[in-house]
């Protein structure tokens, strides 16, 4: 469904006040504006609901597929469990 990077930051504590951030490369091929729109707020959505299960450390940049527009919200959260599993 999307492809997923996580980096760590060296320079970020356990108290990090920024925690972890999220970068997105919809690329056009996926679709019009409104479309890439789209599925970038789907995932912010459910970074944000899955958020505190990252460690603050944590870059993640995810490259999405299409078929992130036309699946279940669940679906998203399930991936977006195993990228959680990857960068712990």
């Amino acid at each position: 469904m999307f492809a997923a990077f996580c980096r760590a930051r060296p320079e970020s504590g356990p108290e990090d006040p920024a925690g972890a951030r999220l970068g997105l490369t919809v690329p056009r091929a996926v679709g019009k504006a409104v479309v890439r729109n789209r599925i970038k707020r789907r995932i912010r959505e459910a970074f944000r609901i899955h958020r505190h299960e990252f460690a603050p450390r944590w870059d993640i940049v995810i490259n999405p597929r299409r078929a992130v527009l036309d699946a279940p919200f669940g679906e998203i959260e399930r991936c977006l469990r195993k990228v959680i599993e990857k960068c712990q």
